[in-house]
């Protein structure tokens, strides 16, 4: 007789989420009050729902979830207030509200307020939500636990008599096949439900039901026909045949035996009682139906890649350098670089996404503002916003998704009196976050290693210029002797410090010189004139080399940064009519602005060089210095030291010196970030500077465009903490590695790939043509992109089947590095979904993969079937 299969899904979820609890309810700029919602979390941790007034209200996918927070007051008064009268005495409103925030991206974020009777019933649901969220397997489910996911969403979108909406049901399936085809195979199933108001009852629903009828609308003839093949035409794989396809098909060669033991008897009887609902298969000597065997092809145990890749593995006891470490450039920025606004919310959703190093530019404000250091993209009109604000939302989200360290890239242009403010500002708000002095088993100073990720748990390190340890220490004795510093000493101080901007007077530190009604053109040959006296680099403290070249440097090239502040008189010309109040620059009057700029350092202005000692002090292992050479680097061995170098800069580097590039990232760190002319916030291919061992690669979040999506599917294994362990071979001072080089590297084998497209499962929510490209990124032997494409499938976004034939990756010289990148597209070229996948850690056979958004957020139902052979590389002339 045969049994129901059960699914087991069950993560702990605190019952005071599940049960439900009573809460007053609003949204941002609502002037409404909903009191009394009934707020649940469903008893698979899938969705958050609440009901008012006994009807179903709203249904949030917890997977679009970022966090749960206190809140202020409302800002509507009449809001607040009534929510005050609500609460019990000496409760905050603050303290008794769970602030949910949620959305598709980074920038497009909503709000919704839920206000607990009491603090502690605001903090078991913060608490709550907040450990469903941290839990990795949110975001990594199986196929048939995304089926499940949808039948519960479905489950819970009832409508006011508490019935399913059948219209629910069929706009499911609407993407590839008819209303009538659907009405027909619920009714045979026993679900046509009331036919007059088009609704079915919840109890009738059932998972199994639901499964059958995805299966009897949309029959997987793809996996059919391969059971028939393995099978040899019978109805029922054995025991024999079932062992040689998981030990031949399903199985890496490369494998380790001992780690990764081949499937035997034991294994085999265990896996068909899992999967086979017939007691008769199960006890006949082991036997497998067509059906157990989809049902083990959707599961967990046939995962595209090996799930304990996704936790936390990697040993993260090795110095800082040895890491990529996932980054993010003008982090402020929610758009374009030129004209855009800046926000202080999106560090939060950055550091929760998993990024480890985030920039802040800083500059004096002005105005209402003035007295206060703030955070924007000067002299580009873009928004300000506060430091202290931007260091709040920081401390707040810094360590909830990883508790490795996180570092705070300073651009600094403010006077010594906001820097003041700035490092009281982190020692204040961060306080024992903050590292503020080196540890004593790493001192800085020539040799030492930097200390590991797990050393420096939980700890934020901050990345600014820092002055000659002499003049930092005198001028610190005395700060703290006087409370203030020599007004001479100010303004003629020019210490050996340069940071990722050029050098400049402290006079010409202005943020927004646009908003004046009138520029001086005189001042551009004055602040040139200034620039040249300070222009000749002084020779490092540690030897008489210094540090060096054009990266940390006191004149950045034509692609870096901020290419806006290399003024002439003609681009100010053609600025002046955007000048009378700050406004966004359409793209046709942006790109005539720019056909005017000469990319001049003469008239550059950068980062501020006058430090105050107390910011300063605050600087460790992340101390950037002027990049002068890589033999002076080496020389000097001073591991604390890093630059940063626009990605044209450090290209140019590494086509002339890989090697020397791959050695210096051993020892100490690199930044790369996006050059000055990417004003759309686009970003470049970060695949180069991994394969230099370049930790800091910094993209710009807001743009999920496939570099983005490269990067962030790269980080979310190992825990998604936004370190990933370098290769071997990338981190020892005995080994030599060329990125460029198209020969094995000693010691790695090379391996074979070959993919192929069967079919895919939802990939578009319309019925259109729809083709998938696949592509691979690693060395530059090793990428091969826009040349894997499957045929375009007409009218079928529900279920196109590919079954193209193998695209082959024939040798990838490197297979560490390498990621698989799969993609669907609309027949207009749109992208549907896309998936990064490690060629270190995937594995073979037939697979489904599930797809994410542009943003890298996991898509409920969109999959691909694919065949994947990988296997060691063999030579033509040996395989003959």
């Amino acid at each position: 007789m045969a049994k129901e299969y059960q699914f087991h899904w069950r993560p702990p979820i605190p019952h005071t989420l599940t049960q439900g609890t009573l809460f007053d309810k609003y949204e941002d700029d609502s002037t409404c009050l909903e009191l009394n919602a009934l707020v649940r979390v469903d008893e698979y941790g899938f969705y958050l729902h609440w009901m008012i007034d006994g009807r179903d209200a709203f249904v949030l996918d917890l997977a679009q979830v970022w966090e749960a927070r206190p809140a202020g007051q409302p800002k509507d008064g009449r809001v607040a207030f009534e929510l005050d009268q609500r609460g019990p005495p000496r409760e905050t409103l603050e303290e008794r509200t769970v602030w949910i925030t949620f959305g598709q991206d980074l920038v497009n974020v909503q709000s919704i307020y839920l206000v607990a009777q009491d603090v502690e019933t605001a903090k078991i649901w913060r608490s709550g939500l907040n450990d469903i969220l941290a839990r990795l397997k949110i975001k990594h489910v199986c196929p048939t636990t995304s089926l499940m996911k949808y039948w519960r969403f479905l489950c819970l979108s009832l409508n006011d008599r508490r019935k399913i909406p059948i219209k629910n049901i069929i706009r499911l399936f609407a993407s590839g096949k008819p209303e009538k085809m659907v009405h027909k195979c619920l009714c045979d199933l026993g679900l046509g439900g009331d036919k007059e108001r088009e609704e079915l009852d919840v109890d009738l629903f059932t998972f199994e039901k639901f499964l059958r009828l995805y299966h009897k609308i949309c029959p997987r003839t793809d996996v059919q026909e391969l059971f028939v093949k393995l099978s040899g035409q019978k109805e029922y794989l054995t025991k024999e045949r079932l062992i040689h396809f998981l030990n031949e098909e399903q199985r890496d060669p490369r494998l380790n035996e001992i780690l990764f033991p081949f499937f035997d008897n034991d294994r085999i009887h265990t896996l068909i009682a899992k999967y086979e609902t017939d007691d008769n298969y199960v006890a006949n000597g082991g036997k497998m139906s067509g059906d157990a065997f989809l049902r083990f092809l959707l599961s967990d145990e046939n995962a595209p890649v090996f799930l304990d890749r996704i936790e936390l593995h990697q040993d993260m006891d090795q110095p800082l350098c040895h890491y990529l470490i996932n980054s993010s450039h003008n982090t402020y920025l929610t758009g374009r670089q030129y004209g855009g606004k800046s926000s202080a919310e999106i560090y939060r959703q950055v550091l929760l996404s998993g990024c480890r190093c985030i920039e802040l530019d800083c500059w004096d404000g002005t105005g209402e503002n003035k007295g206060e250091p703030i955070i924007t993209h000067g002299k580009a009109m873009c928004t300000d916003v506060f430091f202290k604000d931007v260091l709040y939302q920081i401390r707040d989200t810094a360590f909830m998704r990883s508790e490795f360290p996180v570092i705070l890239s300073f651009e600094n242009h403010c006077s010594k009196s906001n820097q003041l403010k700035m490092a009281k500002y982190c020692c204040d708000i961060f306080g024992d976050m903050l590292l503020s002095k080196p540890l004593d088993e790493s001192a800085l100073e020539p040799g030492v290693p930097l200390p590991s990720p797990n050393r420096l748990k939980r700890k934020i390190l901050i990345k600014n210029k820092r002055l000659k340890p002499e003049i930092e220490k005198h001028q610190l004795e005395q700060f703290l002797r006087e409370g203030k510093l020599d007004e001479d000493e100010e303004l003629n101080e020019t210490p050996d410090v340069v940071g990722e901007d050029a050098v400049s007077p402290p006079s010409d530190q202005r943020a927004h010189p646009e908003r004046e009604s009138t520029l001086v053109a005189a001042s551009l040959s004055a602040s040139a004139s200034v620039a040249s006296c300070l222009s000749p680099p002084v020779p490092s403290i540690h030897t008489s080399g210094g540090g060096g070249g054009q990266a940390e440097s006191g004149s950045k090239d034509a692609d870096e940064a901020h290419p806006e502040l290399k003024q002439n008189t003609n681009f100010m010309a053609k600025l002046k009519p955007f000048t009378k109040k700050q406004q966004v620059l359409t793209k046709e009057e942006e790109e005539r602005i720019f056909a005017e700029y000469h990319y001049t350092g003469e008239y550059y202005t950068g980062a501020t060089t006058n430090i105050h000692p107390l910011l300063s002090s605050l600087v460790n292992y992340t101390h950037p210095v002027k990049f002068s050479g890589f033999d002076v680097a080496e020389q000097n061995n001073l591991h604390f030291h890093m630059s940063s170098f626009s990605e044209s800069t450090g290209l140019g580097y590494l086509k002339s010196f890989a090697p020397e590039f791959v050695n210096y990232n051993k020892r100490q760190l690199s930044r790369i970030y996006p050059k000055g002319a990417r004003v759309d916030s686009s970003n470049f291919l970060p695949q180069i500077f991994w394969n230099a061992g370049c930790q800091m690669v910094s993209l710009n979040f807001q743009t999920p465009d496939v570099y983005m999506q490269l990067n962030q599917g790269k980080f979310e294994y190992n825990g998604n903490s936004g370190y990933l362990l370098k290769p071997d071979f990338m981190r020892r001072p005995d080994r030599s590695f060329d990125p460029f080089s198209e020969s094995p590297v000693d010691g790695v084998i090379a391996a074979h790939c070959s993919v192929r497209v069967i079919s895919g499962q939802w990939v578009c929510e319309r019925k259109v043509g729809t083709y998938v490209e696949v592509e691979m990124y690693g060395l530059p032997t090793d990428t091969i992109r826009k040349e894997h494409r499957t045929k375009i499938i007409p009218a079928n976004g529900l279920n196109p089947v590919y079954n193209e034939e193998p695209f082959v990756f024939r040798k990838v010289v490197l297979p560490e590095l390498a990621v698989l990148r799969f993609a669907v597209y609309d027949e207009n070229g749109k992208q549907l979904g896309q998936r990064i996948l490690p060629l270190d850690g995937l594995q073979a056979g037939y697979r489904h993969i599930s797809l994410r958004t542009e943003t890298n957020q996991p898509m409920c139902l969109p999959t691909l079937f694919v065949h994947l052979v990988l296997k060691t590389y063999v030579p033509d002339e040996l395989s003959t």
